[in-house]
C-alpha cells in the first residue's frame, strides 16, 4: 500500500474516532442560566475544530455532519423535522470551515487564536438570519405557535415584545459566548494533541 494510501486511511480513521468522541460531547449538553429551557450549552464544536485545524477545514466540517446524521437518526424526526441537528451542522460546519482555512495560512499560537476568533464570530453572525427565518418558524408549528416561545423569552425579561429582540438580547451573546468558550477549550488542548492525531511522537 502507498504512503498516500494509509494517510487516506489514517486520515479517514481519525475522522470517525474524532467523530464519535463529538457525538459523545454532543449529548453532554446543559441548560444555562436566563435562556429558555430548550436552549442547552454543549462543546461538541471544540472537536470539530480539532479536527479543521489538525487535519484540514474539510475534515472539520465532516465531524459536524457525522455527529449530526448519527444524532439525527439516533433521535428521529421528531416533531421539528431534525431543524435542531440541520441548525447545529450549518453554523457549527461554518464555525469550523471558516477557522480551519484561516489556519491553514497562519499555523501558529497566534494564528489558531485568529481563526478561532473570526470563525466564532461567523458561527454567530450566521445564527440569527437562520433562526430568524428558518428555525424558529419550524419550532413555532411544532410548539404552538410564535407567541408561545416568546412567552418563554418574557418570563425571563417581561420587555421582550418580539422574535428578533429576543434573538438580539439572548441567543446572540449566548452563542457568541458558546463560541468563545469551545475557541478557548481548543487553542488550551490543540497542541499537546495534535502530535497524538497526525500520527507524530
Amino acid at each position: 500500500m502507498s504512503n498516500v494510501k494509509v494517510s487516506n486511511t489514517r486520515r479517514l480513521v481519525v475522522i470517525a474516532m474524532l467523530s464519535a468522541i463529538a457525538i459523545v460531547v454532543y449529548y453532554l449538553d446543559f441548560n444555562v442560566p436566563l435562556m429558555p429551557a430548550f436552549i442547552k450549552l454543549d462543546l461538541s464544536n471544540v472537536i470539530s475544530l480539532i479536527a479543521a485545524f489538525a487535519l484540514g477545514p474539510v475534515s472539520g466540517v465532516s465531524v459536524c455532519l457525522i455527529k449530526n446524521l448519527v444524532h439525527l437518526l439516533i433521535k428521529g424526526l421528531s416533531t421539528t423535522y431534525g431543524i435542531g441537528d440541520i441548525f447545529d451542522f450549518v453554523t457549527s460546519a461554518v464555525f469550523a470551515l471558516v477557522a480551519g482555512l484561516i489556519y491553514l495560512r497562519m499555523k501558529s499560537k497566534k494564528g489558531a487564536v485568529i481563526s478561532c476568533c473570526i470563525g466564532a464570530l461567523a458561527y454567530t453572525v450566521i445564527s440569527l438570519p437562520l433562526n430568524l427565518f428558518i428555525v424558529y418558524p419550524i419550532y413555532a408549528v411544532a410548539f404552538g405557535g410564535m407567541d408561545a416561545i416568546i412567552g418563554m423569552y418574557k418570563e425571563i425579561l417581561p420587555g421582550v415584545d418580539s422574535l428578533f429582540g429576543a434573538l438580539v438580547i439572548f441567543n446572540l451573546p449566548f452563542t457568541l459566548i458558546k463560541g468563545i468558550l469551545c475557541s478557548v477549550v481548543t487553542i488550551l488542548i490543540y497542541k499537546p494533541l495534535s502530535p497524538v492525531i497526525k500520527g507524530r511522537k
